[in-house]
C-alpha cells in the first residue's frame, strides 16, 4: 500500500478568453487575468494492488459519485500504471465548489500530482498536471484553470494552452494584498461555456483586457478591467447587485469571480477589514473567505 498527498490552491478569475478551436486538447485553453489563493483542495490517495481495479471517491468525508473530472484523471492515470489497483481518493475542499473558486481544476490537478507519485508512474510535474488539463477540457469544467493554479500567483495567462504549452505571467504586488471574498451560490460553468451568446461576449473583451493588463500590471487595473468585464458579460445576478451597489458606495471596486455567484476584491491594509465588515452586512447568511495569494502553486505534500 502506498499513499500521497497533494495540495492546489484555489483560483479566482476576473477576466479571460475562450480559445478552445484547436483539436487537441493540449492546445486549448484560455487567456486570462487572476490569482491564485492559499485556501484550495488538498487530495490525498491512498493505492494498493488488486487483481481487479477499484475506486472510491471521498469529498469532504462523504462517498460521491458525481466527481466526473477526478474519475476522468483516474481513469487515464490507471491506464498509463497498466496494473490494477485499489485506490481512495479523499478530497478536502476547502473553498466552495462550482462558485468561481477552481475547485474543480484544483481537485483534478492536486489528484493527478497525488496519483502519479502514489502509483510511481514517474511522471515530471508538468506531465501530470497536463493530464489534469485534458480532464477539464473533456469534462468542460475549466479551461484554463490548471495552468494557472499550477503556478500560482497573481497575473495572466498570456498563451493558451494546458501545461507546457500555455505560459503565464506573474505580477508583483504589495505583501499584504488580500483577496476578499464573498460566495452566494454557484454558477454553471458547463452551461455558461456551452452558451454561444456568452462566448461571443466573453471573447469581445477577454483578450483585449488580457493585453491591457499586461501593460499595466497592477492591482487597480486588474479590479477595473474585471468589473467592466463582469458587466459586459451579463451574469451579475440581482443578489450580486445588492452587494456591489454596496461596495461601490464606500468606494472599493470588486467584481464577480468567473464563474460563481461570489464578489470579490484584492485590498490590502485597513481595507481587508472593511470589505469584509460590508459583505456581512450586504449578506449576513453567506459565506465570506479571506485568503493570501499563492506564490507556489500546486505542490505535492
Amino acid at each position: 500500500m502506498t499513499q500521497a498527498s497533494a495540495f492546489a490552491p484555489g483560483h479566482l478569475t476576473g477576466f479571460f478568453q475562450i480559445c478552445d478551436t484547436p483539436e487537441d486538447p493540449l492546445l486549448k485553453g484560455a487567456r486570462g487575468a487572476g490569482l491564485s489563493i492559499t485556501k484550495g483542495i488538498r487530495t490525498k490517495v491512498t493505492a494498493e494492488p488488486a487483481n481487479r481495479p477499484s475506486s472510491n471517491i471521498i469529498l469532504n468525508g462523504n462517498v460521491t459519485h458525481d466527481a466526473i473530472v477526478s474519475e476522468n484523471v483516474l481513469d487515464k492515470m490507471i491506464t498509463l500504471s497498466g496494473k490494477p489497483h485499489r485506490i481512495e481518493i479523499k478530497h478536502e475542499a476547502q473553498i466552495p465548489i462550482g462558485s468561481g473558486f477552481g475547485a474543480s481544476g484544483g481537485g483534478a490537478l492536486s489528484l493527478a500530482l497525488a496519483l502519479n507519485k502514489a502509483l510511481d508512474l514517474g511522471l515530471s510535474r508538468t506531465e501530470s498536471a497536463r493530464v489534469a488539463h485534458v480532464a477539464e477540457i473533456e469534462c468542460k469544467t475549466g479551461l484554463g484553470t490548471v495552468l494557472a493554479e499550477l503556478s500560482g500567483g497573481f497575473g495572466v495567462i498570456a498563451k493558451p494552452g494546458g501545461p507546457g504549452v500555455g505560459e503565464t505571467v506573474r505580477f508583483r504586488h504589495a505583501d499584504d494584498l488580500a483577496a476578499v471574498c464573498l460566495h452566494i451560490g454557484p454558477i454553471s460553468t458547463k452551461k455558461a461555456l456551452s452558451n454561444q451568446g456568452l462566448r461571443s461576449r466573453i471573447n469581445e473583451l477577454g483578450g483585449r483586457y488580457v493585453d491591457e493588463l499586461h501593460r499595466d500590471q497592477t492591482v487597480n487595473m486588474f479590479m477595473e478591467l474585471s468589473r467592466r468585464f463582469a458587466e459586459h458579460v451579463g451574469l451579475i445576478t440581482p443578489r450580486l447587485r445588492a452587494v456591489l451597489e454596496r461596495t461601490d458606495a464606500e468606494g472599493i471596486p470588486c467584481t464577480m469571480a468567473m464563474f460563481g455567484e461570489t464578489v470579490f476584491s484584492l485590498v490590502e491594509g485597513e481595507r481587508v477589514e472593511k470589505l469584509a465588515e460590508i459583505f456581512h452586512t450586504a449578506a449576513p447568511s453567506k459565506e465570506i473567505m479571506v485568503t493570501e495569494i499563492d506564490e507556489r502553486g500546486a505542490r505535492v505534500l
